[in-house]
């Protein structure tokens, strides 16, 4: 079985080894992420560092370009590659020219990132128009998940665990600038939406 995989593998053209290796370890990947979240595993409550969530909040995972927007994590990655895959995979047959190709794939590799936030951002707006309480999160050490600007002249984003769930909210400071990854600790609502934070020393 293995034996013929590999001679299976080996007679694809290289184009089609990329979208097969793309496609398949961002499924694994992306499977295991489902797994975690279902099982209410993240790297905060059960010192599992392999969750998308904790991957995205360490340094060099996200690029921030400031105001809060997030321009590549580990997530949009699996994401992308995902899509970008598969697409590659399934348009082989009808499309013959290798550009025309990888230019579709990487088109369905960015709607799948788009589509992901977009129901990450609506599962974040039901967690916190349910029964998420944004009160218990005062006095929580969380994670910085979004560079947070120096003295509220801007907002960045802090992962929170409340109840065995993380909770993504906006977050900012009166003090100096707190880059991602930092550990800090809620202080009080600026609103229903937004906490004001400080570093954690030592």
């Amino acid at each position: 079985m293995l034996l013929s995989t590999l001679q299976w593998f080996s007679s694809l053209s290289t184009l089609e080894q990329v979208f097969w290796t793309c496609a398949l370890v961002a499924s694994v990947i992306f499977l295991v992420q489902i797994v975690l979240t279902l099982l209410g595993l993240d790297g905060h409550d059960a010192g599992i560092d392999f969750d998308a969530s904790a991957m995205d909040a360490a340094d060099g995972d996200t690029l921030d370009l400031g105001g809060g927007l997030a321009l590549f994590s580990v997530r949009s990655l699996i994401n992308f590659l995902l899509g970008f895959g598969w697409a590659g995979v399934s348009f082989r047959p009808s499309i013959d020219s290798d550009f025309l190709l990888v230019l579709v794939s990487a088109l369905c590799g960015l709607a799948f990132v788009w589509l992901f936030f977009f129901i990450r951002k609506q599962m974040r707006g039901l967690e916190t128009n349910g029964n998420f309480d944004i009160q218990r999160c005062v006095g929580t050490v969380c994670s910085v998940y979004l560079r947070i600007p120096a003295e509220r002249t801007g907002v960045g984003k802090v992962q929170v665990s409340v109840g065995g769930a993380v909770h993504e909210l906006d977050a900012c400071t009166d003090g100096h600038e707190i880059k991602t990854g930092v550990r800090v600790r809620i202080l009080s609502l600026v609103d229903q939406s937004t906490v004001l934070v400080e570093p954690v020393v030592g």
